[in-house]
């Protein structure tokens, strides 16, 4: 079996995981209450972003 370098190994996992797809995202939310905002935080596909901010 041949060697293979690390930056190949690196490549070959960037391609597997797509880990680069998701991302944090902070949307203030208001309580109705008191009128202070909580912050709610999510990790979620970067395809869903617009569809989080609109609901």
């Amino acid at each position: 079996m041949a060697k293979v370098s690390k930056n190949a190994r690196a490549g070959q996992r960037a391609q597997n995981s797509g880990g680069k797809d998701w991302v944090k995202v902070v949307k203030p939310v208001k309580d109705a209450a008191t009128g202070k905002y909580s912050f709610q935080e999510v990790m979620i596909h970067k395809d869903e972003v617009t569809k989080f901010f609109n609901s």
